[in-house]
């Protein structure tokens, strides 16, 4: 008998103490602590969430529509190269609307615009797009336009598409937070295109939206050296001028041919001033083909971006940069020209580096958002909340004062209604608080202000199980039963009894953890946690007491 008590006081106290080291990160001591504790021991306590922390709460609108519209762009760049190898060159291309553009051949001579010119372009859209139909022959055509036909995104592909860029923009704006740094973040998807994003202790909260926000999309695109538009560009235009420029370069651009911009800062001044480029359209390489991105630092100690091509990516950048040694080449990401350096010799290693007098912190946040990908759509913020953490210390101080309240009060009824058996039961309480933390603390849960709820309601449920048991053994005793056995009647009686209100509090925790979100979620781990631990801590826990006791001597009453 003792032997069994011995082990049970051994596995409390190691309980007791594992949980107390698993919460120590939480608390102000872990800082004193030396560093072999620190290098051996967990590191990681209980995370405060975003209403006990502070931080961001942003709901981000994914421009789905953009996504779909992107479709018809990269047709009416690639349709036309498409026509003249399957020689129906003399076409003419015209967008009509966001989904849809024409197809227009009334140019061309009589007999060539016959059923068969319609056939075969119709066949060869079928074959190249298969997310477009031909809507002309719902559409009345005028008697002097019989070559014309009308494309649009099906309905039922562009739905899909919608779908699915506003799951990519999800998982690539996680992958950029997880990347980030930020504990527990809370990303997830609401309503058909938002995204809520919670980021507790966040310290700079524009670099952030800036990182989640950013589309990320990166070109390497060839420079139209043989423009005329060039010779109506300076060698530099000052922020704010470049819609004037633009305006007076728009005449002699080629279809083809866009004007972007570098951007410069002046190290002597801090003047920044932008460096214009007339770029193709059409990119020779885009950043959907690669596989890593890391910050590097140059020989001058300036900070760079070190790019890797997946094989397709290397086997495409060698064969540009094969074509077009002594040319330069663009680096566009977000169309902005980040550098354009002359390709002097064939790159075979699939490797590249973009540079442009970035900070070192400026080279980090790109090389996030290139490996975690370019969002498939823009977003745009719709709501954009910040915590402070003061809210947060009141909220903290004031779930500490309300459960030291109701703890108090709890042990003190049970003191002075169960005299020595109250006293159990309070000790069996401050158990369960010191299990609970600690258990918080193992499986990294974040604890928010529904979670302090749940540790105060635990805290008053940690009696109940205690409660029952004592009245059992009073009746017991009323009917004048050795003390031993009534201890004994008390606890098998009440077992049952305790086993099915834990289990139904338990399955009414678990249903809320799986359909609950946020908040809920966090109530939900901390009241689940709670009930388990009490099992213990009021079965096992109390038990060992008064076996302790009644081991020691014989007991002829018993202060209950």
């Amino acid at each position: 008998m003792k032997r069994r008590i011995g082990v049970r006081l051994a596995i409390i106290a190691a309980t007791i103490l594992v949980s107390l080291i698993l919460f120590l990160p939480s608390t102000p001591l872990y800082s004193s602590m030396p560093g072999w504790w620190k290098k051996y021991l967990p590191s990681q306590g209980v995370t405060l969430g975003l209403d006990l922390l502070g931080g961001m709460h942003v709901v981000l609108h994914v421009e789905a529509e953009k996504a779909v519209e992107g479709i018809v762009d990269r047709v009416l760049t690639t349709l036309p190269a498409t026509l003249t190898e399957r020689q129906l060159a003399g076409v003419t291309l015209k967008r009509l609307g966001p989904l849809e553009f024409e197809v227009d051949f009334t140019g061309r001579e009589a007999e060539e615009a016959t059923n068969k010119l319609k056939d075969d372009l119709l066949k060869l859209v079928e074959d190249s797009y298969p997310s477009l139909t031909n809507t002309d022959r719902a559409i009345p055509k005028e008697k002097d336009q019989p070559g014309r036909l009308v494309f649009r995104v099906r309905e039922s592909d562009a739905a899909r598409m919608k779908e699915s860029a506003v799951s990519q923009a999800l998982e690539t704006i996680r992958n950029r937070v997880d990347q980030f740094g930020v504990a527990e973040p809370l990303i997830q998807r609401q309503q058909a295109d938002q995204i809520l994003v919670q980021l507790p202790g966040i310290k700079d909260p524009q670099r952030a939206l800036d990182l989640i926000g950013r589309t990320a999309q990166l070109e390497f695109t060839l420079l139209s050296e043989d423009s005329p538009a060039w010779s109506k560009l300076p060698a530099s235009v000052p922020a704010g001028q470049e819609e004037t420029i633009a305006r007076d370069a728009a005449p002699l651009l080629k279809p083809d041919e866009e004007l972007l911009y570098e951007r410069e800062t002046v190290k002597e001044t801090g003047e920044v001033k932008k460096r214009p480029y007339i770029v193709k359209k059409i990119p020779a390489l885009t950043g959907d083909l690669l596989t890593d991105a890391r910050v590097s630092i140059g020989q001058f100690n300036e900070s760079y971006v070190s790019i890797t091509f997946n094989s397709a990516g290397a086997q495409l950048f060698k064969k540009v940069t094969t074509d077009n040694v002594k040319k330069p080449l663009a680096i566009v990401l977000d169309k902005t020209v980040y550098s354009a350096p002359v390709i002097q010799e064939p790159i075979n290693n699939g490797r590249a580096q973009i540079s442009g007098n970035f900070s070192t912190q400026q080279a980090n946040d790109l090389a996030v958002v290139l490996r975690a990908g370019a969002l498939p759509a823009p977003v745009t913020i719709i709501q954009n909340v910040t915590v402070g953490p003061t809210l947060g210390r009141d909220s903290i101080e004031a779930g500490i004062k309300a459960a030291l309240v109701g703890s108090g009060l709890v042990l003190l009824f049970m003191l002075l209604y169960y005299r020595l058996a109250g006293l159990i039961a309070d000790i069996a309480l401050l158990l369960n608080v010191v299990l609970l933390v600690g258990a918080l603390a193992m499986f990294g849960a974040t604890l928010t202000l529904p979670g302090l709820a749940g540790i105060i309601l635990t805290i008053g449920m940690a009696v109940d199980s205690n409660i029952l048991i004592f009245e059992r053994i009073r009746e017991e005793l009323r009917q004048k039963r050795p003390v031993r056995l009534a201890i004994d009647s008390g606890y098998d009686k009440a077992f049952m009894t305790i086993i099915d209100s834990h289990v139904t509090t338990l399955i009414t925790a678990v249903v809320l953890f799986l359909l609950g979100t946020g908040p809920i979620k966090g109530f939900a781990v901390t009241l689940s946690l709670g009930v388990t631990i009490n099992l213990f801590s009021s079965i096992v826990g109390t038990r060992v007491i008064f076996d302790w006791i009644s081991g020691r001597r014989k007991l002829e009453r018993l202060s209950i």
